[in-house]
C-alpha cells in the first residue's frame, strides 16, 4: 500500500508541474468514465481499482477532445473547452455539464465541432441554462435531425452571454419558428449568431432583456425586426454582411428599438434613391456604420438626426449635397473610399471633430475647408491623386497654418499628377510666384481662344453665317448674270404680279384657296408659282431668285410648315435681300397658322423681326371674313403689268 500511494502521489505532482511548465489548461486522459466529485479517496486496501476522480491544482482552464475520456477539475475550475461533440457522447457531456450547479465557479463553456440531433443539442442548451455558466461559446454546430417544436426552459439561468458561429442546418424542411423562437425568447443580455446562413429571426415574444446582438454574416434582409416592439432595451445591433438593401426599412426597424445606440450595418446591399420615402430612425442611436455598400449621394436625405459618429466609406457617393438635414450631434464622419472631387464643407455639420477622406478622387482641395469647419481636428485626406499645381499651392500653406490638424502628413500626401512629378510628397512640391502667374496668363489666353472659338461656333451654328456667306454668292452670281444678259432679254423684265413662296404641306391651302381667288375673278393677277414657272435646266436657287426678280411682289405662306422647310428659307433670304437692296416694300406676309415664337429656328430672325415690324394678313378660320381678307390681299398687290408681259406670260403658260 505503501508504494502505490507513493507512486500515485509522485504521478500527480509530475503531472501539475508540467502543466504548470507548458499549458494554461491540461487534459489527461484515462479509461474510465468522468466524474467531477473529489470526496472519492485513494483505497486503502492496495488493490488496483481505477482512478475515478483526480483533483488538478493551480490552474482554473481546461480542455479536453473525443472522447470525453478525461480527467477534468473540481469545483475550481472557471472555463472549460470541449470539442468533438457527437450524439454518441453527448449524454456523458450533460452529465458533465449537470455537476456544475448554480453557485459553482465555472463559468465559461466552450464546444467545438458539435454534430448532434436537433433534441440532443436542445439538451445540451437546457442543461447550460440551468448551470454555473455565465458564457457559451458553441463552435462549427452541425445538426442532424428533423427540427421540430421544444418547449424550452428559461427561467433560473446564470446565463449573460451566448455566441453561436458557423451552425450548418442538414434539415431543409422544417416549420421556421421551432428553430428560430428558441434563440429569440432567450432571457439573456448579449447573443451571437455569426456565420451561419440564418435567413431570418423572429421578434421576442415578450419584452426582452436582450442589449446586444450580433448577427455578423448571415442572410438576412429588410425583413427582419419590422414592427418589433419588444427590444427596449437593446443599445448594440450589428448585422454586418447580410443582404439588406433599403436603407428606410433599416431606418423603420429601429424606429421600435428607444435604447438602441449602435448600429452596424456595412457590407451590405444598401441603397437609397431618395424618391420621397420618409425615413425613421431610433432618436438613440448614435453611431451609425454603413460602409460597404451601395449608397449615393442621396443618403444624406435619410440619416438619423443625432447620430454622433457615422461611417460611410466605400460606397459610391460624388458629392455631399449643401442642403441636407442639418447633423447637429456629428462629431466623427468617415467618407474613405468613394468618389468624391472635393473636401466636403461643414454647413450641414456644425460640430464635426474628425472628418476621413482619404481614397476618393480629390485633385485639388478646397484651401476654405477649415474656414467652414471651425471645429475640426483632424483631417484624414492623404491617398488621393492630388494634382500638384498653382492651386494646390493654398492648401500645402493650409496644413502649415493648421497646427498639425492633417493626419498622415506628409507620407500620405503625395502628387499624382503631372506625370513628372508623380510620388512627388507635397511638402517637397514648390512653385515660384512667376511660374504661377505665367500658368494664370496662359490660362486667360486659352480662356480667350476658346471664348473665339465658341463664338464663331455660335454664329456658324446659331446664326447659320455660312449659309448666309453661300447664299450671297449665289445672289451676287446671279445678278452678275443678268447684267450680261442682252437688252430685251425676257429673263429681266417684270413678268408677274406675285412670286408665291410656301411650305409643300400648305399646297393643298395654295392651290384650292390662294390661287383660284387671286388668279380668276375681277383684276387678274398673275402669280409665279415654283410648279409651273421654273425652268427645267437651271438649278433651284437660279430659278427662286429669277423669280423673285421677274415678280412685283412676293407672298409668304407663314406655318409651323414654312419654318421647317429649307427651301422656304432660301426665298425668304433672296426676297428680304431685294427689299433692301431695291429699297421697294415687296413683301406680304400671310399668317395662314398661328407659329409659336420657340418653333422658329435661330437662323430665322429676319423672320422673326419682319413679323415684328411690319404688318401682315392672318387667314380666318370664319368664312364670313374671308371676303375681307381677299380684298385687303388684292389691294397689298395691286400692281398693273405692261401688256407685253401678259403677252409673255400667256404664250409661256
Amino acid at each position: 500500500m505503501t508504494q502505490n500511494t507513493s507512486f500515485l502521489r509522485n504521478f500527480f505532482l509530475y503531472k501539475c508541474l508540467f502543466a504548470l511548465t507548458f499549458w494554461n489548461h491540461i487534459s489527461l486522459s484515462v479509461e474510465d468514465e468522468l466524474f467531477t466529485s473529489a470526496s472519492n479517496n485513494f483505497p486503502e486496501d492496495g488493490s488496483n481499482q481505477k482512478i475515478k476522480s483526480l483533483q488538478l491544482l493551480y490552474t482554473n482552464s481546461h480542455q479536453s477532445k473525443a472522447n470525453f475520456d478525461w480527467v477534468v477539475i473540481q469545483n475550481t475550475t472557471e472555463s472549460l473547452s470541449l470539442s468533438e461533440i457527437t450524439n454518441d457522447n453527448v449524454k456523458k457531456l450533460v452529465t458533465l455539464l449537470s455537476n456544475f450547479r448554480q453557485g459553482s465557479r465555472l463559468q465559461n463553456l466552450t464546444l467545438t465541432n458539435v454534430t448532434v440531433d436537433w433534441n440532443a443539442l436542445m439538451e445540451i442548451f437546457q442543461t447550460v441554462w440551468h448551470s454555473s455558466i455565465e458564457y457559451f461559446n458553441i463552435n462549427n454546430v452541425t445538426q442532424l435531425s428533423d427540427i421540430n417544436s421544444y418547449e424550452f426552459d428559461y427561467s433560473g439561468t446564470s446565463m449573460k452571454a451566448l455566441t453561436v458561429k458557423k451552425i450548418l442546418i442538414t434539415d431543409l424542411y422544417f416549420i421556421q419558428d421551432d428553430l428560430y423562437r428558441i434563440f429569440a425568447d432567450m432571457n439573456i443580455a448579449d447573443m451571437t449568431i455569426a456565420d451561419s446562413e440564418m435567413i431570418h429571426m423572429l421578434c421576442p415574444s415578450s419584452k426582452s432583456p436582450f442589449r446586444y446582438l450580433n448577427f455578423l454574416k448571415n442572410d438576412l434582409t429588410d425583413f427582419l425586426f419590422q414592427k418589433c416592439d419588444n427590444l427596449l432595451q437593446l443599445e448594440t445591433l450589428i448585422l454586418q454582411k447580410n443582404k439588406f438593401e433599403s436603407l428606410p426599412k433599416v431606418s423603420f426597424m429601429t424606429s421600435h428599438m428607444k435604447s438602441l445606440k449602435y448600429l452596424d450595418m456595412s457590407n451590405n446591399l444598401l441603397r437609397h434613391d431618395g424618391a420621397d420615402v420618409q425615413c425613421q430612425w431610433a432618436e438613440s442611436l448614435t453611431e451609425l456604420d454603413l460602409s460597404s455598400n451601395q449608397l449615393a449621394d442621396a443618403v444624406f436625405e435619410c440619416l438619423p438626426v443625432n447620430v454622433k459618429k457615422l461611417g460611410l466609406q466605400n460606397n459610391q457617393i460624388s458629392n455631399v449635397p449643401r442642403r441636407v438635414a442639418e447633423l447637429k450631434s456629428l462629431e466623427e464622419l468617415n467618407l474613405a473610399s468613394n468618389r468624391l472631387a472635393d473636401l466636403p464643407g461643414c454647413s450641414g455639420f456644425p460640430s464635426l471633430q474628425f472628418l476621413n477622406i482619404e481614397m476618393n478622387s480629390i485633385l485639388t482641395p478646397s484651401a476654405d475647408f477649415f474656414q467652414s469647419c471651425p471645429r475640426l481636428r483632424e483631417l484624414q485626406a492623404g491617398h488621393n491623386p492630388f494634382k500638384c499645381s498653382c492651386e494646390l499651392q493654398a492648401f500645402i500653406r493650409l496644413e502649415r497654418q493648421s497646427g498639425g490638424k492633417l493626419f498622415g502628413w506628409p507620407a500620405a500626401y503625395v502628387c499624382e499628377y503631372p506625370e513628372g512629378l508623380r510620388g512627388t510628397e507635397l511638402k517637397d512640391f514648390h512653385l515660384s510666384r512667376l511660374a504661377c502667374n505665367t500658368t494664370l496668363l496662359l490660362v486667360t489666353a486659352l480662356l480667350l481662344t476658346l471664348v473665339l472659338v465658341a463664338a464663331v461656333a455660335f454664329l456658324c451654328i446659331c446664326l447659320d453665317v455660312p449659309w448666309y456667306v453661300r447664299m450671297t454668292w449665289q445672289w451676287t452670281q446671279t445678278k452678275r448674270r443678268a447684267w450680261h444678259n442682252p437688252p430685251g432679254d425676257p429673263g429681266t423684265v417684270l413678268q408677274f404680279h406675285a412670286f408665291v413662296s410656301y411650305s409643300e404641306r400648305d399646297s393643298l391651302w395654295v392651290k384650292n384657296e390662294l390661287i383660284p381667288n387671286l388668279e380668276k375673278g375681277e383684276g387678274c393677277i398673275q402669280l409665279c408659282q415654283h410648279e409651273r414657272n421654273f425652268i427645267p435646266g437651271k438649278s433651284i436657287v437660279e430659278n427662286i431668285i429669277n423669280c423673285i426678280e421677274k415678280s412685283y411682289k412676293s407672298i409668304f405662306v407663314l406655318s409651323p410648315n414654312f419654318v421647317q422647310s429649307e427651301w422656304c428659307h432660301y426665298e425668304l433670304y433672296f426676297a428680304h435681300h431685294k427689299l433692301f437692296s431695291e429699297n421697294s416694300n415687296s413683301l406680304i406676309l400671310i399668317l395662314l397658322e398661328s407659329i409659336p415664337p420657340y418653333l422658329i429656328p435661330a437662323r430665322y430672325h429676319k423672320l422673326k423681326a419682319l413679323m415684328a415690324k411690319r404688318t401682315y394678313l392672318e387667314w380666318p378660320q370664319e368664312r364670313s371674313k374671308r371676303a375681307l381678307f381677299w380684298a385687303n390681299l388684292r389691294a397689298a398687290i395691286n400692281v398693273n403689268l405692261p401688256t407685253a408681259d401678259e403677252n409673255w406670260y400667256e404664250e409661256t403658260d
